[in-house]
């Protein structure tokens, strides 16, 4: 299969190059030129629980250099996602399938604006850890779960067909009729820990043994479980404190890519994670005062730091 990955992060970089290991034909589309020009020179390395590799693979900050593709996979921050889609298009004929993939809220409707409602499906990615070391090379800690689905409606041939591919990459596949239980079940994960993380400098094992961090962090999965409860959300758990803990449980040394962020001086994606929660509980009606507050806090970091 000849596969696109546009946005080359620490998670792009692992999909691309487990793809590529793997035999398809991929190429990985990102802006940042040091990467890029990396992979180009010695190929990518990937290390962490899938092993340690060198992969070589395409790679291009150029869109048009990519050529028509059987999938694209759009592995960008949730900000990027339109643009993304938009310099996607140049890579698609009538068959193509896109594949979106990212933390946080409206992603796959980002998408599907851009490209229409019948190619695009939405990814979850659980329990990874991911992150850059270097230019060419990328780290994750673990490599839980792909879960896979349609915008709207049940699981389609097509989309089963790209979940074998996966699967022959060697991730842990997944197909699901209603994927946005499990957008919500990731979301209540991330924003129990980024934010939290984000601010205390902490790994998320260290936030779980803290008597002072996990608190909060917990305070954040309760007020999560509530929104997607009153949004109607059918989530495969009563507790969401204990399904946040167990999940932050198998990544304890991963840090949030929230924290990669900012420690990199890039913008958050706090508006897609708690953002996302925060504004869906004010049209519940369900009150969010630690997102609301670890949303003020992760801005006012951010604004001091450009200052």
């Amino acid at each position: 299969m000849k596969i696109a990955v546009v946005g080359a992060g620490a998670m792009g970089s692992v999909y691309a190059g487990l793809l590529a290991d793997a035999g398809n034909e991929v190429w990985a589309v990102d802006v940042w030129r040091e990467h890029v020009s990396a992979i180009q020179g010695g190929g990518l390395r990937i290390e962490g629980a899938s092993g340690d590799r060198i992969v070589r693979l395409r790679a291009t900050t150029e869109p048009r250099d990519v050529g028509q593709c059987d999938l694209v996979v759009i592995a960008t921050k949730a900000r990027h996602v339109a643009d993304a889609a938009t310099a996607a298009e140049t890579m698609l004929n009538p068959e193509t399938r896109v594949l979106t993939i990212q933390n946080g809220l409206g992603s796959g409707e980002a998408a599907r604006n851009v490209l229409g409602p019948h190619r695009v499906s939405i990814g979850v990615a659980g329990g990874f850890g991911a992150r850059v070391l270097a230019p060419g090379h990328v780290c994750h800690e673990g490599m839980e779960l792909i879960r896979l689905g349609e915008i709207d409606g049940p699981v389609t041939e097509p989309l089963r067909r790209i979940a074998g591919v996966w699967s022959a990459a060697g991730f842990t596949v997944r197909t699901f009729d209603d994927i946005h239980q499990l957008v919500w079940e990731k979301l209540i994960c991330n924003g129990t820990y980024s934010p939290v993380c984000t601010l205390t400098n902490m790994t998320i094992g260290e936030v779980l043994d803290s008597a002072d961090a996990w608190p909060i962090a917990a305070s954040c999965a309760r007020e999560g479980g509530a929104v997607a409860r009153a949004k109607g959300v059918r989530l495969s758990f009563d507790d969401a404190v204990s399904y946040a803990r167990d999940f932050g449980s198998k990544i304890p040394h991963g840090r949030p890519s929230m924290w990669q962020d900012r420690r990199a001086g890039r913008p958050s994606e706090i508006d897609a994670i708690n953002g996302g929660i925060a504004r869906t509980g004010r049209e519940l009606g369900v009150a969010t005062p630690t997102h609301d507050l670890l949303i003020a806090l992760v801005k006012s970091a951010e604004a001091a730091a450009e200052a």
